[in-house]
């Protein structure tokens, strides 16, 4: 029998792997954001910091609103599986802080929007009416 240790097959750390969102959310060409402000425990707080990042760029390509929104909504699709309920219920209301903040409305839940009707559509409907 012999006395030499035996080696033990060891594997290779692999470094750990990066996330191309991760990329996004830290070097957004669109917005400067805070550094974890979606980490923030007050929806008021995420919604303001949004939306000045997103007033004061001069790199978005679409109007502020939009540009604070996709950026929540972004975050919200891509880390939204790991997330606990409670920071989900937050990123929510921040969502519909944002709205309030920049005067939309907030859009009606169960409700289906009413489909927008085309010129010839409407002149069938005259003809029937008489």
């Amino acid at each position: 029998m012999s006395t030499a240790k035996r080696k033990t097959a060891t594997r290779k750390r692999r470094p750990t792997r990066k996330y191309w969102s991760g990329a996004v959310m830290q070097r957004s060409d669109a917005l400067d954001l805070e550094a974890g402000i979606f980490k923030a425990s007050d929806p008021k707080r995420i919604a303001l910091s949004l939306k000045r990042s997103a007033e004061h760029s001069r790199r978005r390509k679409a109007g502020p609103f939009q540009s604070a929104m996709s950026m929540l909504n972004f975050y919200l699709n891509r880390a939204g599986h790991n997330l606990p309920a409670r920071q989900k219920r937050l990123l929510g209301q921040a969502k519909e802080e944002l709205r309030r903040l920049y005067g939309r409305d907030t859009p009606k839940r169960g409700r289906a929007v009413a489909k927008k009707t085309t010129g010839r559509a409407r002149t069938r409907r005259k003809q029937r009416r008489g």
